[in-house]
């Protein structure tokens, strides 16, 4: 039995500190990351590198599946855990957090919310193994932040199979995934209400990977084009009801937003116990530049923000995680996913930022660790809805 099997019901915190059970999840996947996983970032870092024994080695640790039951493989405990997951190893390596939250939360847990039991018996145990590496294909060269309405791909019907047609980009974990949770339209006259989801697998003839992407940051964690060219999929592979697919995008888009919101406190925690560790040791002027003022308000700053983006996390993962299915997209939660993620994603920035400030010419080399997440911490506010869309979806929330 896991840390994570320990507690599938556990209340996950207490005036928003964790409970000694959801602590232990944290510290474990902390322990784990910072002995296997943060070796593992300059290469990753320099050659855009991902490394194979990493998501076998999560499957091992109990730390896929964690929402699904025990006979697919799973570790039958909820979103909470999952997102501490994602703290704790984003501490060590961003960009196998995200790598991990991609496969985990935006590909397995919206095929088990959503899909047959056919289609989750088949494509489940593997995924909770880490055998199989998900992704999910949603946005497009021309289709962003409007990624339904503007959606281009298309998926016929014929016969016994789905042809589709069209184009993915930015597709994290695209390079490597062996299946791929993939939304096409099935009824273009619809628009956005004409969308069906599907499970496109690798080998599937018509499905090509176009081109490995060079990041700014979050590299290791590969991110490629996808391309779709009358590639045939089987009807049994439609996640939910035909031209029900936005049901799945909304049902899993904020779990989503909070999840990614978990991989910013951990690079901002991680990025704040670099700085004043830095602070206490480099000397200037014959003293440790912690010392000087100016060096301590904004320890005091960064100090602060990661406080509060840590309670904010906690408080809306927890209201995430007794999240009915067909609650998504819309109200109190909506609100509170982009909130979350809203001021993580800018916490991040000016905690990593403030961090590369303090460590001067040093954090400008690009092959320094906090070099590495100054240049990751952009992402954030542009992927899983830009800052933009995320103010739009509270101010929308909050006049209505």
């Amino acid at each position: 039995m896991t840390v994570i099997d320990a507690i599938p019901n556990h209340p996950p915190v207490s005036g928003w500190t964790l409970s000694p059970e959801r602590q232990e999840i944290l510290d474990h996947a902390d322990r784990f990351a910072r002995n296997e996983l943060y070796p593992l970032q300059q290469r990753m870092d320099d050659e855009e590198w991902w490394p194979p024994q990493v998501m076998p080695r999560l499957g091992e640790m109990g730390f896929l599946g964690v929402t699904a039951p025990a006979e697919l493989g799973g570790a039958e405990s909820d979103l909470f855990a999952s997102g501490l997951i994602a703290q704790g190893l984003a501490r060590w390596n961003h960009a196998i957090s995200l790598s991990y939250v991609a496969h985990e939360n935006l590909c397995l847990n919206n095929i088990l919310r959503n899909a047959d039991a056919a289609v989750k018996a088949r494509v489940l145990p593997g995924l909770c193994a880490g055998t199989k590496i998900g992704a999910l294909g949603l946005t497009e060269p021309g289709a962003g932040s409007d990624a339904l309405g503007s959606m281009r791909t298309t998926a016929r019907r014929e016969g016994d199979h789905y042809v589709l047609n069209g184009t993915k980009l930015y597709i994290t974990n695209g390079p490597v995934a062996d299946l791929v949770l993939v939304y096409a339209k099935t009824a273009p006259e619809l628009g956005a209400k004409g969308i069906s989801a599907f499970v496109v697998e690798k080998g599937t003839p018509g499905f090509s990977v176009a081109q490995k992407l060079d990041k700014m940051g979050f590299r290791g964690s590969t991110t490629a084009e996808l391309v779709f060219d009358d590639c045939r999929v089987p009807a049994e592979n439609l996640v939910g009801t035909e031209n029900q697919g936005v049901a799945v995008v909304m049902s899993g888009l904020d779990l989503e937003r909070i999840v990614v919101a978990m991989i910013n406190l951990g690079m901002a925690e991680r990025a704040f116990d670099l700085a004043l560790d830095y602070a206490r040791t480099r000397q200037q002027f014959g003293r440790t530049i912690g010392s000087f003022q100016m060096v301590q308000a904004k320890l005091a700053e960064m100090y602060v923000t990661v406080e509060t983006m840590r309670s904010f996390c906690y408080r809306v993962l927890d209201e995430a995680n007794r999240m009915e299915h067909d609650e998504g997209g819309r109200g109190e939660i909506h609100k509170l996913t982009a909130g979350a993620i809203l001021y993580a994603a800018e916490g991040c920035t000016r905690v990593v930022s403030e961090a590369v400030q303090i460590f001067g010419g040093a954090g400008y080399m690009r092959e320094t660790e906090i070099n590495r997440l100054y240049r990751a911490s952009k992402l954030l506010e542009i992927g899983a809805g830009t800052t933009e869309i995320r103010k739009l979806i509270i101010a929308g929330e909050l006049l209505k």
